[in-house]
């Protein structure tokens, strides 16, 4: 691993359900939410946020609509994933060093499956930091905590919408120095 400039924290929403309608194969991002942080002092400098069309299952579940507070107008009024993910790979490239970031492998699996589906380029490597094994080590725990689970363990509120992309990045910002410093 690089210098680390920046911290690219990522947390992506996609289709789902909870009847087995959307395979885990075939669900699709639906919010990229990022926040950029600047590694030394760990601060948020720059926000990315935008809901992408999904093009498998384009109806999103009821399960999901309340999962998530993403409603089907957000979807259906959105760029497609080639689009808006060229803008975030742009947006992310505008900062020093950034290190791709998550709150588990999910969401760089993710990226990875919407990339091979859509046939873009993953620019981000192999680097990549999961945040909630780290938290975890950090802590000396074994088991790995939900984000919302681990903000109660250092004393955090949660703010904003829990399974909101932006929400959730900012959130899970909040734990870097819980988790880096």
């Amino acid at each position: 691993m690089e210098t680390i400039g920046h911290y690219l924290v990522v947390d992506l929403e996609a289709t789902c359900s909870d009847d087995g309608s959307v395979p885990r194969d075939q669900m699709e991002t639906i919010e990229i939410g990022a926040v950029m942080v600047e590694a030394t002092k760990l601060l948020p400098v720059s926000e990315f946020q935008s809901f992408i069309r999904p093009v498998r299952h384009q109806q999103l579940s009821e399960f999901c609509r309340e999962l998530t507070s993403i409603t089907q107008q957000d979807v259906d009024v959105a760029q497609g994933f080639a689009e808006v993910f060229e803008q975030f790979v742009a947006w992310s490239l505008g900062f020093a060093d950034p290190l791709f970031c998550s709150w588990g492998d999910y969401d760089r699996h993710q990226l990875r499956q919407d990339c091979a589906h859509h046939g873009v380029d993953y620019p981000f490597g192999e680097d990549h930091l999961n945040l909630k094994a780290q938290f975890s080590i950090r802590l000396g725990i074994r088991k790995r905590l939900g984000m919302a689970k681990a903000m109660t363990r250092v004393g955090l509120e949660l703010t904003g919408t829990h399974h909101r992309g932006i929400d959730d990045a900012r959130n899970i910002a909040r734990l870097l120095p819980h988790i880096v410093r």
